[in-house]
Order: structure tokens, then C-alpha cells, then sequence
């Protein structure tokens, strides 16, 4: 069978045209992987292209993709467009070498094609587009070391013989080869996302095997942890472990676009648990065990109300592993909340799952053929807000220019309302009908008293 891949595309561009980068979050049944690049003269269309195609390329022909950009332009080109772009020949159609491009590259393939809206804290298009800028920072930082490269002169030619050399105690800066220099200052671009990272959570870089997305949005109020996990087993108290721990952020009912991911060694086999969630002992073998990840997990989640599905299950697994890795239990300090619990009172004597609420409150449907802990979070989250009262405005740019403008406010309306008076023959109809209420029930109806 083959298997079932999510693919996050985006691009980027300072100035259109100008520098671009592209990014694609690829996340298949047992590992993400994360691809940028860049080009020094581009649009952002071109970039988005871009994105899609090599995510595309990355992945096994015979694999099912489901896609996700913030970019119309590639969703319905791909879908809609594309039909009446090849009929007329491309004539007239703008970046016709990479539509040309991705249209060979889907053929023959099964791919789902979905619209995300941008900058709205979901924690796949957010990864994607760090990834987008990132590949322009990688391009900016090899232009200019290509630039440097140009600028400084050959000494051979200059001065073939040697004669005109400085003294050489002031240039001690020369004996640093050229190459190392080179490698710092892209070391230094590409390790300024996770340095931003690590100023906002300095636990960040403790573990290469924690995926910790920093907040996108300046949100103030309590922090809310939408989290899953995934097990060797059923039972906490017979030794099976925790696999995976995904949670997502959440504050005042709008992500922030920070989310924790971890896959955790669990010193056992996974057994036919592998089943449900597709991960297999290899792929665990190297990562990390809960003791090695154990204070970083617990300082993101801590003083948070976590929110889960059946959370007594994931609870009780929590607190084992905190209290075999000497700290506290979760539970001890975190407000936990199960939407299980809420969902039974909601909706007594019918099913509950998050797959039955999915359907029941028509989340857009993502493919669920194994269970993965950041999915399942990120499912929950859609649920969450529907069964709490519908999801609130994530237009993060508009609800903050409103609070600017003091548009927020309730404002008094002075309207004057017309009043409509009752015609003789309604009056009559009106005291008929309280007198034959008054003679059926021996008493006067309630405003008749």
C-alpha cells in the first residue's frame, strides 16, 4: 500500500522582484522533512511554483499527496486554470517554464490540491513559510560571498613576484583561511531562526530531536495547549511508554503558530501499537529517551491548560514518565481539560471520537490513516473551537488595526424605532381571544393578569 503524504508549500519575496525563497514541510507516516532554497531575482509567484515543485520531486511517485499553499494562484493554476492554459497554447501565460514544470511532474500521480489562509497561525503553513525565508537568507548569504569573492584582489596578478607585500603584523586577519570565514557567515544565516527561537525559549536547542516552532503572534492571556500523544500500549501502569508528544498554542481561541513535536525513544518494542500510529522501532531507535527530553517538555507545557481528547489517557502516561524523570506530575500543574467529557455531555448516547466530531462539525477532512501527535493536535484544535462556540477571527493584521483604531468599542446606535399601533379590528380579536383562553382554563393568561 502506498503511503499517504502532507506537504506544506510556500514562497517568499522582498520586493516583487527581488530576493525570493521557497520552503516545503513535508510530513510523511514516520518523519518530517524540511526544504528551502532561493533564487537572488524572482516574484513570489514564481516562488510558490517553485515550493510546489520541489516538494513534489521529494517525494515517492507512487506515493498519495495531499497539498497545502496560502496561494491561490497555485491552487486554481493547477487545478482550474491550467486546462484552458494548455488549449490556448500558453500564450499569454505568465511563468509558462515552471507551470509546464509542475504539470509534468503531476501526472501520473494522485495529489489533493487545498487553499490554507496565510499568517493565521496554523503551524504547517507558518513552518513553511519560515522555511521560504530561510532559503532567501541561505541565497542573500551565498550572494554575498560571492560578491567578496569578486572584490578582492588577485595578488598574482597585482604583484606576481611577492615585492609589495604589507607588513605582516597588520595583516594577521589574512592568515584566517578564506573558507572558514565563508563557512561562519552562512552558519551565522542559517542559525538565526533557531537563535530566534532560543531567545524566546532558551530551552529550545537543548535536544536536535525537539521541534519547538516559536510564536508567530504577540498574544497576551492564558496559554492553551491543544496536545496528543502517541503510546506503545494502552496501559501506563504495564510499562508501555510515550512515542510522540505533539501540542499546539492557543491563546484567547487564536494560535499562535508555536507548537512542540518530539518522537521519544521507548527503551521497548513498539508491538502492535504500530498499527495505529505506523512508527516502527527503527525509526525510534535513534531518538532521544523522555529523561533526555524530559525539562524542556515540561517547561513548555507547564502552567498551561492542556486540552486533549480522552485526557485522562494522555494524562496518565504524562505524569508517569515526568515522575520516572524526577519531576512533578503535569497534572500538578496544569488546568487540564477533556473534550471527550465535553463531547459526551454534548452529544449523549452518540459517538465521540475525534473522527465521528470531524464529520459532525465539518472540519475540512485530513487524512488520518495513522495517528500522529501534532495532526491529531491540530485536529483537535478545529474541534475544540466549534464545540466551544465557532472559531473566532484569525485575521491576526485585521483584529490588531482594529484594536488600534479603537474600533472594538461597543458603540451607541441612536436610531428612532416607528411605533406601530394595533387597528380597532385586531384590538377586538385580541380581547376575544383572551376571554375564550380565560373560559377553556378557568384562569386569565399570563399577561391578561
Amino acid at each position: 500500500m502506498s503511503q499517504t503524504i502532507t506537504l506544506y508549500v510556500d514562497g517568499a519575496c522582498r520586493g516583487n522582484p527581488g530576493l525570493g525563497g521557497w520552503g516545503a514541510y513535508i510530513i510523511t507516516e514516520t518523519e518530517e522533512h524540511k526544504l528551502c532554497g532561493g533564487e537572488p531575482e524572482t516574484t513570489n509567484n514564481r516562488m510558490e511554483l517553485t515550493a510546489a515543485i520541489e516538494g513534489i520531486r521529494f517525494c515517492p511517485a507512487d506515493a498519495s499527496l495531499i497539498m497545502w499553499t496560502d496561494s491561490s494562484y497555485v491552487q486554481k493554476g493547477i487545478t482550474e486554470w491550467i486546462h484552458g492554459w494548455k488549449k490556448k497554447n500558453w500564450k499569454d501565460v505568465k511563468n509558462p517554464d515552471l507551470w509546464k514544470e509542475l504539470d509534468a511532474l503531476c501526472q501520473g500521480r494522485q495529489i489533493e490540491w487545498n487553499w490554507i489562509k496565510g499568517h493565521a497561525g496554523h503551524a504547517g503553513n507558518e513552518m513553511a513559510d519560515q522555511l521560504a525565508n530561510l532559503g532567501a537568507d541561505k541565497t542573500q548569504a551565498q550572494m554575498q560571498t560571492d560578491s567578496k569573492k569578486k572584490s578582492e584582489p588577485d595578488w598574482l596578478l597585482d604583484d606576481p613576484f611577492g615585492l609589495d607585500l604589507t607588513d605582516t603584523d597588520d595583516s594577521a586577519e589574512s592568515e584566517i583561511p578564506e573558507d572558514i570565514e565563508e563557512q561562519d557567515e552562512i552558519s551565522e544565516v542559517l542559525s538565526a531562526d533557531a537563535e530566534e527561537t532560543s531567545e524566546t525559549n532558551p530551552s529550545v536547542a537543548a535536544h536536535p530531536h525537539i521541534v519547538i516552532t516559536p510564536a508567530r503572534t504577540d498574544l497576551s492571556g492564558p496559554r492553551q495547549l491543544i496536545l496528543d500523544t502517541e503510546t506503545t500500549g494502552f496501559y501506563f501502569q504495564d510499562t508501555d511508554r510515550i512515542i510522540e508528544v505533539g501540542a499546539i498554542e492557543m491563546i484567547n481561541r487564536k494560535l499562535t503558530g508555536s507548537s512542540i513535536h518530539i518522537y521519544i525513544n521507548p527503551e521497548k518494542p513498539v508491538g502492535d501499537s504500530e498499527a495505529i500510529h505506523g512508527i516502527t522501532d527503527d525509526f525510534l531507535k535513534d531518538k532521544p529517551k523522555y529523561a533526555e527530553i524530559s525539562d524542556v517538555l515540561f517547561d513548555y507545557l507547564k502552567g498551561a491548560e492542556i486540552i486533549a481528547h480522552n485526557a485522562t489517557f494522555d494524562m496518565n502516561f504524562l505524569d508517569m514518565e515526568f515522575r520516572r524523570a524526577g519531576l512533578q506530575a503535569l497534572s500538578e500543574v496544569c488546568e487540564v481539560t477533556d473534550t471527550l467529557a465535553m463531547a459526551k455531555s454534548k452529544h449523549p448516547g452518540q459517538k465521540n471520537s475525534l473522527d465521528a466530531l470531524v464529520r459532525r462539525y465539518e472540519i475540512p477532512q485530513r487524512d488520518r490513516t495513522f495517528h500522529g501527535a501534532l495532526l491529531d493536535a491540530e485536529i483537535l484544535s478545529d474541534v475544540y473551537l466549534a464545540m466551544t462556540g465557532g472559531q473566532v477571527l484569525l485575521d491576526i493584521d485585521a483584529s490588531s488595526s482594529e484594536e488600534n483604531n479603537g474600533s472594538g468599542h461597543r458603540r451607541q446606535v441612536e436610531i428612532e424605532l416607528p411605533v406601530i399601533l394595533p387597528s380597532a379590528d385586531e384590538l377586538e380579536a385580541h380581547e376575544n381571544w383572551v376571554k375564550q383562553y380565560e373560559e377553556k382554563h378557568g384562569e386569565p393568561c399570563f399577561f391578561a393578569k
